[in-house]
């Protein structure tokens, strides 16, 4: 299969703001590190240590990831002809299925494994979301 050029180009712009979504989280950690006492209330300490770049790392690759399969889902669907319309409903609904699959177990992994860092191995996955929003609002404003 060839991946077409709307797939690849906007799999990058995801790719691109999901990095640096995960870059400013990754600072903000490291100010909040510096800038919390040792002696917090509760015992709360922010890490900064390899747990919080493991986990930008493995949220930010199962985001893009995620999206990355979801345009060669649509991108499969999109070739197949009007007759095979259930069959492209069920093709959509298995790889939302099997994508939200992936991002759970993730998600478990994050939690249970102590060389990631939960917070910084899940925000990632917000972010292609919150990308779109802000670019469908940018657009629809530009065409004003």
């Amino acid at each position: 299969m060839v991946i077409q050029d709307a797939v690849k180009k906007e799999t990058k712009f995801i790719a691109v703001g999901t990095a640096v979504a995960s870059l400013l989280v990754i600072v903000l950690f490291f100010v909040l590190h510096q800038v919390v006492p040792q002696d917090a209330p509760f015992g709360y300490k922010v890490p900064f240590d390899y747990t919080v770049f493991l986990g930008a790392i493995g949220g930010t690759l199962v985001a893009v990831g995620n999206f990355f399969w979801m345009g060669l889902t649509v991108q499969k669907i999109t070739g197949m002809s009007e007759e095979e319309t259930d069959r492209a409903r069920s093709t959509m609904a298995a790889s939302l299925r099997y994508r939200t699959m992936m991002q759970l177990l993730w998600v478990i992994l994050s939690i249970f494994v102590p060389a990631i860092n939960l917070v910084t191995g899940v925000v990632p996955l917000f972010i292609p979301s919150i990308l779109i929003k802000i670019r469908g609002i940018l657009s629809a404003r530009k065409g004003r």
